[in-house]
């Protein structure tokens, strides 16, 4: 596949799209349970592709977003934010 279009482990698209500070906060929230892919409960390994759709709890707000791209690095919020859809 094209590289754009590989999936992408669950806990780095998420330190990438600025979600969490860091790659071991997003795994932390992953493995208690805070963050669901397609309604169901995943491990911070978990590949996710374009089309996915992630439920996060931050804090006391509740997220949907639908992935629309992978990330290959954590760039500025507007790179990250042309990754998901609310």
């Amino acid at each position: 596949g094209e590289a754009g279009l590989d999936p992408q482990r669950l806990d780095r698209w998420l330190w990438c799209a600025r979600f969490y500070r860091s790659r071991s906060q997003a795994a932390e929230a992953v493995a208690g349970g805070r963050v669901h892919v397609n309604g169901v409960r995943v491990k911070a390994a978990h590949r996710v592709r374009p089309g996915d759709r992630l439920s996060l709890s931050l804090g006391s707000r509740e997220v949907e977003v639908q992935v629309l791209a992978p990330l290959s690095r954590r760039g500025p919020a507007t790179e990250a934010r042309a990754a998901y859809e609310e």
